[in-house]
């Protein structure tokens, strides 16, 4: 909101209003520790020129980068994943800065962010900001990311025309397609992801890290929310499935970490893909790893993070309990808690 003061105001609410903000001023420099020492001619000096355009964020959320020691002890084999475009700043921010607050900013673990075209250098500027770790910018394959040359278009175009009369979801969206296809098939082959056994996504408050748990623990699935998937945007889907075990009757077990490098599931994914339903239906990454899971990993391998609270619009989940209790704490003691939307 902006106010405008008549230029006939009388001076005294003009000071009036200077002392409230004043006051407003030194309440909060004493209530929080952050906003004093972000709020110092000191630190402001120090920002003036490296921060400009249209900022999306305040400056109460800088991320306090130097005020949180690391947390000393062993590390897990893992990184954040994240598929961004230039255009999805404002939301990669959001997500980082969730990730950052919750988690990592006492365990440091690297973030690598893919993209279709080349990352700007205000992107990499904006974001590197956010956290202490290290931070590595992908260029995503051709190959990997778009329609391939020999899927019938027509036959394609029909089937997203159906489904924008059904008034599905990313119904008419071929680049939702390509990124369900790269998630299921590619996300793990690029050359940034090699050092790592991907892939967990988690974005809330922890006092523990759940990379190293999974490690430790000989998990090669997590999962926050199970849903009933949209049947029109996989009417063959589970027909392929099980097709493919008709055609590959043997066991399909895979004990180790590196579960999406298996050959088992490069089987899988490529007997998918010789099917076209990523583009003739819209088969979406989260079935397929589910899936996969289910055909591939032991029971014991599979874990239900029921701690971790998670939001992507509309579904949600809520720790409940205890863990809902020590959530609500965490989230309140000092930053506000808020709901983010990620994309992966």
């Amino acid at each position: 909101m902006t106010v405008l003061f008549p230029v006939t105001t009388p001076k005294r609410y003009i000071f009036a209003v200077l002392a409230a903000v004043i006051c407003l001023h030194y309440v909060l420099t004493i209530a929080y520790d952050d906003y004093g020492r972000i709020s110092s001619f000191s630190n402001i000096s120090e920002r003036t020129g490296e921060r400009h355009g249209n900022d999306a964020l305040s400056i109460l959320d800088y991320n306090n980068l130097q005020s949180h020691p690391n947390i000393t002890g062993p590390r897990a084999n893992a990184t954040f994943v994240l598929l961004a475009r230039n255009s999805d700043l404002a939301g990669v921010i959001n997500s980082m800065q969730s990730a950052e607050d919750r988690f990592n900013r006492y365990y440091n673990y690297p973030w690598v962010l893919l993209n279709e075209e080349p990352f700007t250098d205000e992107f990499k500027e904006r974001v590197s900001v956010l956290t202490r770790a290290p931070i590595y910018f992908g260029l995503i394959p051709k190959e990997h990311w778009f329609q391939p040359e020999w899927i019938d278009e027509d036959r394609a175009r029909a089937g997203r025309q159906k489904m924008m009369a059904q008034r599905i979801i990313y119904g008419g969206s071929v680049p939702y397609r390509n990124m369900c296809r790269f998630n299921s098939g590619f996300f793990f082959q690029h050359e940034l992801l090699q050092p790592y056994r991907p892939d967990v996504r988690f974005f809330c408050d922890l006092d523990y890290d759940p990379f190293l748990y999974m490690q430790e623990h000989d998990k090669v699935y997590s999962f926050t929310i199970s849903l009933f998937e949209w049947e029109p945007t996989i009417p063959t889907l589970w027909q392929t499935v099980k097709d493919f075990i008709a055609e590959f009757p043997h066991n399909f077990e895979i004990a180790d970490m590196n579960f999406w490098r298996s050959e088992a599931y490069i089987a899988f994914f490529e007997y998918l893909e010789t099917k076209g339903g990523f583009y003739y239906e819209r088969w979406g990454d989260a079935p397929v790893h589910s899936i996969a899971a289910a055909l591939f990993a032991r029971r014991d391998q599979i874990h239900f993070f029921r701690d971790i609270g998670y939001k992507h619009e509309p579904f949600q989940h809520c720790p409940s309990g205890n863990n809902g209790v020590k959530g609500v704490v965490r989230a309140t003691r000092k930053i506000p808690l808020i709901t983010h939307k990620i994309h992966v």
